[in-house]
């Protein structure tokens, strides 16, 4: 029972949003009196929800939001929630919290924080690992001009589906082209996991290359749409397998989303 359950489900989470989806500009924020303390948030439907470059929803449309609470002092609080698909359990929606410091130094921006996933509805039956789990992530970037490198590193003591510590490693490059406002990005990401088969894949590399532009509508907001290409280092047959056979979640497959930024 334990095994079949570890083969039916395949890691999900957000990484605080940003870790699969690809960079746009940051949403408008709205400031809340003389707190200092602002407002952003973002509502999102895109062809698939993928997090580190494996599908969360089969392959099947997603739809996500993210409210976020920001300090000038540089702390922040927010949440993020999505529906999402997992063959063999009965839970549907991921709601994820998180919270960390933003500070900038010697030309670097920094984000140290942490995030919390639980997947509200599911019911654990004998012999089945919870899905909660929590994870402390490190974002530094860095401008040069039209660039934007970024640096992302992830950690969890207990990893999905109690999996044992996991690492999380990636590398970004963002390039604001100048031309019609489109933006061109590119990730390479590694994941490790420490018991590869409660997991449900072997550890993995991942990389990605997008396309996105904002359009602004007044009197409304921005709308910033994205197209991209995902692919993972994982064969079909080694990708949560089920009753012998790999499924269709790690495979090479193009993106499209559009984001409503308010």
């Amino acid at each position: 029972m334990l095994r079949n359950f570890l083969f039916r489900v395949v890691v999900l989470a957000s990484g605080a949003m940003a870790a699969l989806a690809p960079s746009g500009p940051a949403s408008a924020q709205i400031a809340i009196g003389e707190t200092g303390i602002s407002f952003t948030g973002n509502a999102l439907v895109a062809s698939d929800y993928l997090f580190r470059g494996i599908s969360q929803t089969r392959s099947r449309v997603a739809y996500q939001t993210n409210l976020e609470l920001n300090h000038t002092s540089g702390v922040y609080i927010g949440a993020f929630v999505s529906n999402f698909a997992f063959v063999g359990t009965d839970a549907r929606q991921e709601i994820d919290f998180l919270g960390g410091y933003r500070f900038s130094f010697a030309d670097f921006s920094f984000d140290l924080g942490g995030v919390w996933y639980i997947y509200p509805g599911y019911t654990r039956a004998p012999g089945q690992f919870g899905l909660n789990y929590a994870e402390g992530i490190l974002k530094v970037t860095r401008e040069i001009g039209q660039v934007t490198l970024s640096g992302l590193l992830a950690g969890s003591p207990n990893y999905f589906g109690s999996s044992g510590t996991g690492i999380y490693v990636e590398g970004g490059v963002d390039w604001r082209t100048g031309f019609q406002g489109i933006v061109l990005g590119g990730r390479l990401a590694h994941q490790s996991i420490e018991r590869n088969p409660r997991f449900g894949t072997p550890d993995y590399t991942w990389w990605g290359l997008t396309a996105s532009r904002d359009f602004a509508i007044d009197g409304v907001g921005t709308i910033t749409g994205t197209v991209g290409y995902y692919q993972t280092s994982i064969d079909r047959s080694d990708c949560a397998p089920l009753n012998g056979r790999g499924q269709d979640i790690c495979g090479a497959r193009a993106f499209g989303s559009l984001t409503f930024k308010f």
